[in-house]
């Protein structure tokens, strides 16, 4: 039962939301195409920065929890998860955007991009030791300046807010991955690689990592949804 850790954090993290796609007043089941569009292209670049880290060893993940099957030597555990959490993530924004106004206003909204990509940098300059630090606040702050100033997307402010929203989920799931009630981690971080500050077990980065994934599901989502024939 334990080979199947990985792949039941993955279940239970989309089984709700999946079910309630169907809801007669979410409808978000139409909108399937476009989210797998989407999550198909976050994820190819992600799984490409997932396979590099692993063969350097910034990351391994633990067999005893795992089926055994790896794609690109990763577990395929490790790829549902780049469409399992977006899913969740964007079913969530989706959701909460359909009936709820938490758009910001603009000023608000770009003081807080640019104190996010100034921060962003900084973190990288001064960590420029720690590979997994370094890259995830750069690509962080590369992601937000042309997301906000070039593609110009005017909702970062309330993705932004929704990923604070989804926090909670986030600590159990990245919780479980990292360690927390387990006699061991799934995934383990070289020390060397990355800041060392955690959230219960979670590498602070890991919540970089995952806003910044989220938010070029949020972009292409939308894109691809404004493409669909109406139903």
């Amino acid at each position: 039962m334990l080979h199947y850790t990985y792949l039941l954090i993955n279940f239970f993290t989309v089984i709700i939301c999946f079910v309630f796609s169907f809801h007669p007043k979410i409808k978000f089941n139409r909108h399937f195409p476009a989210f797998f569009k989407a999550a198909f292209i976050v994820a190819l670049v992600f799984i490409f920065w997932d396979i590099w880290f692993t063969e350097r060893g910034v990351w391994w993940f633990n067999d005893a929890y795992l089926l055994g099957i790896r794609i690109g030597g990763l577990p395929i555990e490790e790829i549902l998860f780049f469409f399992c959490i977006p899913f969740s993530c964007i079913f969530t924004y989706f959701c909460l955007d359909q009936f709820f106004r938490l758009d910001w206003k603009p000023l608000p909204e770009k003081i807080f991009v640019i104190i996010s990509i100034i921060s962003a940098l900084g973190m990288a300059i001064y960590f420029h030791d720690k590979i997994y630090t370094l890259i995830t606040f750069v690509s962080t702050a590369i992601s937000m300046f042309m997301l906000y100033f070039v593609l110009k997307a005017r909702w970062i402010g309330k993705a932004s807010l929704v990923y604070l929203l989804l926090m909670p989920g986030f600590l159990i799931v990245n919780g479980i991955l990292t360690g927390t009630g387990l006699e061991s981690p799934v995934v383990n971080y070289n020390p060397e690689n990355f800041i060392g500050i955690r959230m219960l077990t979670i590498p602070i980065e890991d919540t970089v990592y995952g806003y910044e994934m989220i938010l070029w599901n949020i972009y292409l989502f939308q894109k691809f949804r404004r493409n669909e024939p109406n139903k």
